[in-house]
C-alpha cells in the first residue's frame, strides 16, 4: 500500500512539474511573439532566396558576374565569395550569433526594423547548412533523410511563392500602365509601379494602388476617375479570385481552396502581416501535414 502511494506522489509531482514547465515555455513564447515573428519573417525570405544564393556560390557563376561588372566598370578586381562574405555589414561583431542578439535588441514597441530583418536573413542563409546540421542531431537516426527531404521541399516551397509574388507584381504592373496609359492618364508608369509593388501586400496593397490611381485620375476629370476606379475595381477582382489562387496553385502548389483559407485565417490572427504570411505558411504546413500522414500509413502497413 505505501509503494502505491509512493508512485501516486512521484506521478503527481511529475504531472504537476510537466504542467509547470509547459505553461513556462508557452508564457516566455508569448512574451516573444513579436521578436519570434520578425525571426520567422527573416526564415522566409532566407529561405525564398536560398536557390539564387545557391547559383551564386557556384565559383562559374560568381566569376561570371564579375566578369560583367568588371567590364562595365562597376568593380576594380576580383574577389572570392568568402571575402564578399566578410566584407557585409555585420554590426558590431563578425559571430552570427551575437549579431542576431545586437539585431534583437532594437526591436521596439513591436516595430520592425528593416534593417534587423536583414541582417537576420542575411546570416540565415550564411550560416543555413551548419545550423541544418546542428538541428538534424536532435532528429532520430531513421528521420533525418525523411526530415532533409521536408526540408528541401519546404525551401523549394518558399521561393516559389516568392517568386509567384514577383509574377503577380509584373502582371499587375503590366496591366495597369497599359489600361492608365490607354485612358490618358497622366504619370500612369508611376501609379503602375505603385500597383505592382502594392501587389505584394494582400488586401491593402491592391486598394493603395486603385486610390492612388483614382485620385490622380481626378485631377483631369471626375468621369476619369470613375472609369479608372471601375477599371482597377475590376483588376483587383481577377486578381484576387483568379491571378493568386491559380498561380500560388501552380508555382507552390496550394490549392486555391487553401490559399483563400489561408488569407482568411492569417488576416484573422495577425492582421496584414498574418495575411503576408498566410499562403508560405500554409505550403510549409502542407509538407508537415504530408510527412505525419505517410509516416502514419508506413506504420500501419508495418503492423499489418
Amino acid at each position: 500500500m505505501a509503494t502505491s502511494d509512493r508512485e501516486f506522489t512521484r506521478r503527481l509531482i511529475q504531472t504537476v512539474l510537466t504542467l509547470t514547465a509547459a505553461i513556462i515555455i508557452v508564457a516566455a513564447l508569448w512574451a516573444a511573439r513579436e521578436a519570434l515573428l520578425l525571426i520567422y519573417i527573416s526564415a522566409l525570405i532566407a529561405m525564398g532566396f536560398s536557390p539564387l544564393v545557391r547559383v551564386i556560390e557556384r565559383p562559374d557563376e560568381f566569376n561570371r558576374f564579375q566578369t560583367f561588372l568588371i567590364r562595365h566598370n562597376l568593380m576594380s578586381r576580383r574577389i572570392t565569395l568568402a571575402e564578399a562574405v566578410q566584407n557585409a555589414p555585420s554590426g558590431a561583431s563578425s559571430n552570427a550569433v551575437e549579431t542576431v542578439l545586437i539585431a534583437l535588441s532594437t526591436f521596439i514597441g513591436g516595430v520592425f526594423g528593416i534593417i534587423t530583418v536583414l541582417i537576420l536573413s542575411f546570416y540565415l542563409l550564411i550560416e543555413a547548412n551548419s545550423m541544418f546540421e546542428y538541428m538534424m542531431r536532435f532528429v532520430p537516426a531513421g528521420r533525418r533523410a525523411d526530415v532533409a527531404v521536408a526540408a528541401r521541399q519546404a525551401v523549394t516551397k518558399v521561393s516559389a511563392w516568392l517568386r509567384a509574388q514577383l509574377v503577380l507584381a509584373g502582371v499587375m504592373g503590366t496591366f495597369a500602365a497599359l489600361g492608365l496609359g490607354f485612358m490618358g492618364v497622366p504619370y500612369f508608369y508611376v501609379v503602375a509601379l505603385v500597383a505592382a509593388i502594392g501587389e505584394t501586400i494582400p488586401i491593402v496593397g491592391p486598394i493603395i494602388g486603385g486610390i492612388t490611381a483614382v485620385v490622380i485620375a481626378a485631377t483631369v476629370s471626375a468621369k476619369l476617375a470613375l472609369v479608372v476606379g471601375a477599371y482597377f475595381l475590376i483588376l483587383h477582382q481577377i486578381e484576387s479570385n483568379v491571378l493568386v489562387p491559380k498561380i500560388m496553385e501552380r508555382r507552390v502548389g496550394v490549392s486555391p481552396v487553401t490559399v483563400m483559407i489561408a488569407l482568411l485565417v492569417g488576416g484573422a490572427l495577425w492582421g496584414l502581416m498574418g495575411a503576408i504570411l498566410a499562403i508560405p505558411t500554409a505550403a510549409i504546413l502542407s509538407i508537415i501535414v504530408e510527412d505525419l500522414a505517410a509516416s502514419h500509413e508506413i506504420r500501419i502497413q508495418r503492423v499489418r
